[in-house]
């Protein structure tokens, strides 16, 4: 097993049962939502639940994403989970300046195993996403951004799935220039749309997204699959490595080929991914 993680499962904070599943459903991460899945009345409650699972370690990484910075909640979300020893990250909605990350890693210096606690930044606005690159670099703490679609697409008013693709290649390419993994893809909101489900991921890949957010245990095989590297990505990977091996310079396979630097470390990329399995 590699440490990438492909699998991101949210659930509702105010659902402990439902958490408890989520912990055994063979995700990657589990993230407990405090903000867009939990009603106003049931804000407090979510908080208190969650403060009390993150006060033990837990089987598998576990991050909160806390409600809006700008909003009321935020300020005791931050305070009822961090740090804890259960607490493996914290995901921020909304972000749309680099000061929103630098105010929550003041507040999150240090996480339950004295260490700087991750943070990953959620775009949601057309000002998030003009504003990537400077968000994505805004605090070491910072070890993620990624797209939050619902919300981005009511903001710019995109009707088609295509008209988001210029603020998906732009957070790609802002993870990338500021030294971040590749970020995640954002929800496949129909459950039983699985056919959809993988068909979006492959166009997610193609993009440069690494894995994705999911909100139902169903989807976890599926992003895993589509994401993982098929047997024949492998061989031709394992055949570019014997080839560089061999000769270090640039050249051609007998297939036509042609190899470089390039294309040796896209193939370092795949095995490392392939290692998952």
């Amino acid at each position: 097993m590699t440490g990438v993680a492909l699998t991101w499962l949210y659930v509702p904070g105010d659902r402990p049962p439902v958490v408890a599943k989520a912990l055994a459903s063979g995700a990657d991460v589990v993230v407990i939502d405090l903000e867009d899945a939990v009603a106003p009345d049931r804000k407090a409650y979510a908080r208190s639940a969650t403060a009390e699972l993150l006060g033990d370690p837990q089987p598998v990484p576990v991050h909160v994403r806390v409600n809006a910075l700008s909003g009321p909640w935020a300020r005791a979300d931050l305070a009822a989970v961090v740090p804890a020893p259960g607490l493996s990250g914290l995901r921020l909605p909304k972000v749309s300046s680099p000061s929103d990350i630098v105010r929550v890693a003041r507040r999150a210096a240090v996480s339950g195993d004295g260490g700087a606690l991750p943070l990953y930044a959620l775009l949601e606005t057309a000002l998030g996403i003009e504003r990537a690159h400077a968000v994505a670099t805004a605090h070491p703490s910072l070890r993620g951004i990624a797209i939050g679609e619902a919300d981005l697409r009511t903001d710019l008013g995109v009707r088609d799935d295509a008209g988001l693709d210029y603020s998906r290649s732009r957070v790609v390419v802002a993870a990338r220039a500021a030294g971040l993994a590749p970020p995640t893809q954002s929800v496949h909101p129909d459950i039983r749309d699985l056919d959809g489900l993988m068909a979006s991921c492959a166009h997610g890949r193609a993009l440069g997204f690494l894995g994705r957010a999911a909100i139902h245990p169903r989807q976890l095989p599926v992003i895993e699959k589509a994401y993982l590297p098929t047997q024949r990505e492998i061989e031709q990977a394992e055949t570019v490595i014997k080839a560089a091996a061999m000769n270090q310079g640039a050249q051609a396979l007998p297939n036509g080929t042609f190899i470089d630097t390039a294309v040796v470390t896209a193939a370092q990329r795949t095995l490392t991914l392939a290692q998952k399995n």
